[in-house]
């Protein structure tokens, strides 16, 4: 009897913590879960850090549900400061959080194309508008069902480049490495990390032939320098559905997927969403 107990404690407590969350880490480029208590609404409450709109879940079925019926799940931008304290607030209550300093490594890379590290005007005009799109792409908002927020990865291959890289092309400095970089190989498939609906296709500049899906609150992945893009805006995507394949377009010294994942507008280290 004992025996049995022990594994019906075990499949209960399972059952309880079903809902997959990603790994949080207060640094900067990571991800803040904030319980938000003292808040016992009947709809979640509307959050906001840095004038962007947060996501914010049941916490029904995670290990935050006795402290609150709402979890804040928060973005936190590699530009942030240890030294300063963060404020979310939602409903019109402050929730301060604090962060820790994280020192990202060091990457120096030679680009043959001069007008990828110095574009003239006509190019720094194009990036502009093209900015202006995959912003937009970023904020866009919708309330899906979601049954979890575990991703798998979109490709095959090492990982030639981590996030959070502080970069520079030809020794110029440049903004840090907003996402994950694998070398999969020309042609490789890429492939839908969770369920997504597809809110903008581009061939950018920088970025090359480019795909952004929208998850769900605020939560948005981006796949870039694709040699083929087989999807198009409005098209709804499961996990595992093929997006296209991996090349070397735009701004790139060899073929790879540069894959980035945004919440709240902020780009975020994407293995936090990844169970190994």
């Amino acid at each position: 009897m004992r025996f049995v107990s022990l594994v019906f404690s075990l499949i209960f407590s399972i059952n309880i913590f079903a809902f997959e969350l990603p790994e949080e880490s207060r640094v900067p480029g990571g991800i803040a879960l904030i319980p938000l208590i003292g808040l016992n609404t009947e709809a979640a409450p509307s959050a906001w850090y840095r004038s962007n709109r947060v996501m914010v879940l049941s916490s029904q079925d995670t290990v935050y549900a006795q402290q609150s019926p709402w979890l804040a799940v928060i973005g936190i931008p590699l530009s942030a400061k240890a030294t300063d304290e963060q404020l979310m607030k939602a409903n019109g209550q402050r929730f301060p959080f604090r962060i820790q300093d994280k020192a990202y490594k060091e990457q120096r890379l030679t680009v043959t194309n001069k007008r990828h590290v110095n574009p003239n005007k006509q190019d720094l005009e194009r990036y502009k508008r093209e900015k202006d799109e995959m912003v937009a792409a970023f904020k866009s908002w919708s309330s899906p069902a979601i049954n979890g927020l575990d991703f798998v990865l979109p490709a095959s291959g090492r990982f030639s480049s981590p996030f959070g890289l502080k970069r520079f092309f030809n020794d110029q400095p440049r903004n840090p490495h907003s996402g994950l970089d694998i070398a999969g190989g020309q042609g490789g498939d890429i492939s839908a990390p969770s369920a997504g609906k597809v809110v903008a296709v581009g061939e950018y500049f920088f970025n090359g032939n480019t795909v952004i899906l929208d998850h769900g609150f605020g939560l948005t992945t981006m796949y870039c320098h694709m040699s083929k893009i087989d999807v198009k805006i409005g098209d709804q995507l499961n996990t595992g559905d093929r997006i296209g394949a991996i090349g070397k377009t735009g701004r790139v010294t060899g073929p790879h997927l540069h894959w980035s994942v945004s919440l709240n507008n902020t780009r975020v280290d994407p293995l936090l969403f990844v169970k190994n």
